[in-house]
């Protein structure tokens, strides 16, 4: 009886739709305690942006394994931006930032709208700007013609331990 369905028939209909579907949910396995989390792996980005960076791209070297990369990214038309995301051992993230584009609407849009606050943290043999924000704190350093931006919701400390990982180079022949 075609054109005849009535609400009851799509009751019933979504009845046994449901039921499968809990079926389905009951009986196969699945970890709800598993860290969702995906990891990559980037070695290969990192050959290929240092052959086209026009800067010497930094990458963290001997980070401890609880460090875990969890994005990256290189857009060379986009002012040759380096990106990097990590989630750190307390499950914070910090993102390391690299660019030919310096200006204020870049670091404001990486650093989500922190601002300098006119001081600085040593890392190394280099003064890294503190900036502060709402959702994430950075480390910025600027040089001849690029920046590099270690931001994040993790702390200072952790921030700086990243910054300290970084090694920079340049070009075909700098693995990663």
């Amino acid at each position: 009886m075609k054109g005849k369905q009535t609400v009851w028939d799509m009751v019933r209909s979504l009845g046994v739709i449901g039921l499968v579907v809990a079926g389905i949910y009951l009986f196969i396995p699945h970890d709800e305690k598993a860290d969702p989390t995906r990891t990559v792996d980037y070695r290969v980005e990192t050959i290929t942006a240092r052959r086209a960076a026009p800067y010497p791209l930094a990458v963290p070297v001997g980070l401890p394994a609880e460090w875990r990369a969890t994005s990256v990214t290189y857009e060379r038309k986009n002012a040759s931006a380096w990106h990097l995301g990590f989630l750190d051992p307390g499950q914070e993230y910090v993102a390391l930032e690299q660019s030919t584009d310096v200006s204020g609407k870049y670091l404001g849009r990486v650093t989500q709208q922190a601002t300098a606050t006119g001081r600085t943290q040593q890392v190394g043999d280099a003064a890294w700007e503190r900036w502060e924000g709402e959702k994430y704190d950075a480390l910025v350093k600027r040089d001849q013609g690029y920046v590099t931006v270690v931001t994040g919701t993790a702390s200072f400390e952790q921030l700086g331990a990243m910054a300290a990982a970084l090694e920079f180079k340049q070009g075909a022949t700098a693995g990663g």
